[in-house]
C-alpha cells in the first residue's frame, strides 16, 4: 500500500478526486422545503450535468500532503479528470463512466468498476468518493439523509452527510447558478481532508 502511495503526485489525490464522480445519476429531494431560495437553487444544480472546473485541490492523508492542479470535465454520466503538478509534472488522467473507471499515471494503468473499489483495492481504505460529484456543486448526495446549514441569506454553508462535513465559501455567480470557488471536505477524527480552492467553472 505504501509503495503505491509514493507515485510522483501520489495516486491518492488521483483516486480521491478524480473518481469522485461515478454514480452521478439519481434525483435528489432537497430538505428544508420551506427555503424557497434553496429549492430553486437545488433544482438548478440538479439540471447542471455538463460542466468543467479548473483549480487546485489540497489532499491531506496522515503525513501525505499534495496540492495538484485539477481539471474536471463532466458530460452526463461520463467524466474526464486530469491532475498535474508544477510544470506539468506527475500528470494523471482518469476516464470514467458507470461501471468502469480507468486511471493512467506516467504509463501505469489501473482500473476498477467504481471509484470506491479502486481506492479500497489500492489503499485499503473506504471513502464515499461517489458523493463528491454532488458535493462539489453544493448538493447532498441522494444516498442517505443530509443535514444542511444556511446563512442569513439562505445560502448553503455546509452539508453534513454520512459522518462527513462539506463546507462552502466564496460563491460566484455563473448566469443564474451560484457555484463555490472553495470546497472543504473532512470528517472529525479522520486523517483525510480535501480542500478544493480557486475553482473556476465553465457551464455548457
Amino acid at each position: 500500500m505504501h509503495k503505491f502511495f509514493c507515485l510522483r503526485l501520489s495516486s491518492l489525490p488521483v483516486l480521491l478526486l478524480l473518481t469522485l464522480m461515478l454514480g452521478a445519476c439519481g434525483s435528489i429531494a432537497p430538505p428544508a422545503g420551506s427555503n424557497d431560495n434553496w429549492n430553486r437553487h437545488s433544482r438548478q444544480l440538479q439540471a447542471l450535468d455538463h460542466w468543467q472546473l479548473r483549480g487546485r485541490v489540497n489532499v491531506r492523508y496522515y503525513d501525505e500532503n499534495h496540492t495538484p492542479r485539477i481539471q474536471w470535465q463532466q458530460m452526463d454520466e461520463q467524466y474526464h479528470i486530469r491532475l498535474w503538478g508544477t510544470f506539468n509534472a506527475g500528470n494523471t488522467e482518469i476516464e470514467g463512466r458507470p461501471g468502469r473507471v480507468v486511471m493512467e499515471q506516467d504509463g501505469e494503468v489501473l482500473s476498477a468498476e467504481s471509484p470506491e473499489d479502486l481506492i479500497l483495492q489500492q489503499l485499503g481504505y473506504e471513502l464515499p468518493v461517489s458523493y463528491l460529484e454532488y458535493w462539489i456543486k453544493g448538493l447532498p448526495a441522494p444516498q442517505g439523509e443530509a443535514d444542511l446549514q444556511f446563512d442569513e441569506l439562505n445560502q448553503l454553508l455546509a452539508i453534513n452527510q454520512q459522518g462527513w462535513t462539506v463546507q462552502y465559501s466564496d460563491m460566484r455567480q455563473y448566469g443564474e447558478v451560484a457555484l463555490p470557488r472553495r470546497v472543504e471536505v473532512f470528517r472529525l477524527n479522520d486523517e483525510v481532508r480535501l480542500r478544493f480552492v480557486g475553482l473556476e467553472w465553465t457551464l455548457d
